[in-house]
């Protein structure tokens, strides 16, 4: 094992792909030799060169189209957009084209497209660049979406994403870059559809989403000195989504918080709660309680941290629910 940054995670998963699929190109915005928004992509123009690596237009839609273009002719294609935001300039392109194209050709075509994108909730840099608007595309059949939380998951989701012959949209956060964690130094890869326990309980389920993640656990780890287990979940990717996991651990606490940045109208947490009642009803002691960002405009500047989750939102929603 290596301790690595979730940044340095997604750029090794990145560096060993382009190397075993040397076909593959990397398209984005600042993705050259700035080396990305975030430094993601550090080293990569230099090792791989322009042709590989290439610095697409201030134009979101264009750049998707292009990654479009290059999949379903063969090439692997990667696509940085540099914040969630941007995915709403790019919505014909993703929805209507490269979720749908392997359906239209009766699964005769593929599309081996990933597109990467930040969210920004906890940076304070306003309502343009501060979504997380993961739900929307939770919508869209043919569409797989991971949502990595650790450097761990994020090099093996993405690995799996790269070898996928469909669209993958693989959702980042940029507060958790710098997160450090064990990552073995072997090639491994982690399936979609596969949610990680992070830490075991029995009194309440805290299913945390990106990040949100870091927040559970110092909430689970806090609420054990008043006696209060709590078991904390990750789902990784939402489509598809691991109902199996989070269900399993509500039949063995009966009770369930969820919580994530995105805004809690319609969002993450009303599907996985939904579907946790149509299969686990019976088991539920409590209602399932949602902690999630405000319906407002992300505020920029420090007033952003009274829109999103924290640990003490997540610590009062489930002493209320051992009340």
């Amino acid at each position: 094992m290596a301790v690595v940054t979730m940044r340095d995670a997604i750029n090794q998963a990145i560096r060993e792909e382009m190397v075993q699929q040397p076909e593959m190109v990397l398209l984005g915005q600042d993705i050259g030799a700035y080396g990305g928004t975030f430094g993601v992509y550090r080293g990569l123009f230099q090792d791989f060169g322009p042709d590989r690596v290439r610095d697409g237009p201030l134009c979101e839609s264009a750049t998707v189209g292009f990654g479009i273009g290059l999949a379903v002719s063969g090439i692997r294609c990667i696509v940085e957009l540099e914040f969630m935001d941007f995915t709403t300039v790019a919505m014909d392109q993703i929805v209507n084209q490269a979720a749908k194209l392997h359906y239209f050709m009766g699964g005769q075509l593929t599309v081996p497209l990933v597109i990467r994108t930040p969210i920004a909730s906890r940076m304070g840099m306003g309502p343009q660049h501060s979504q997380s608007l993961e739900a929307w595309f939770m919508h869209i059949p043919g569409l797989k979406i991971a949502i990595p939380s650790s450097p761990y998951e994020a090099k093996g989701l993405l690995k799996s994403a790269l070898r996928d012959p469909n669209p993958v949209l693989f959702i980042e956060n940029v507060k958790l870059y710098n997160r450090k964690g064990d990552v073995p130094e072997d090639e491994y890869l982690i399936p979609f559809g596969t949610a990680s326990i992070l830490r075991s309980g029995s009194d309440v389920s805290l299913v945390a989403i990106s990040g949100t993640v870091p927040e559970a656990l110092a909430a689970a780890e806090q609420l054990a000195g008043e006696g209060i287990s709590v078991e904390v979940l990750d789902p990784c990717t939402l489509n598809p989504l691991d109902i199996e996991t989070l269900a399993n651990s509500l039949r063995k606490t009966g009770r369930m918080v969820i919580t994530h940045d995105g805004y809690r109208t319609c969002g993450v947490a009303a599907e996985i709660s939904q579907r946790i009642m149509e299969e686990c009803f019976d088991y539920l002691n409590a209602p399932i309680t949602r902690v999630a960002g405000l319906d407002v405009p992300v505020p920029s500047g420090p007033l952003h941290m009274d829109v999103v989750p924290n640990q003490q939102r997540m610590m009062a929603a489930v002493r209320h629910l051992m009340n």
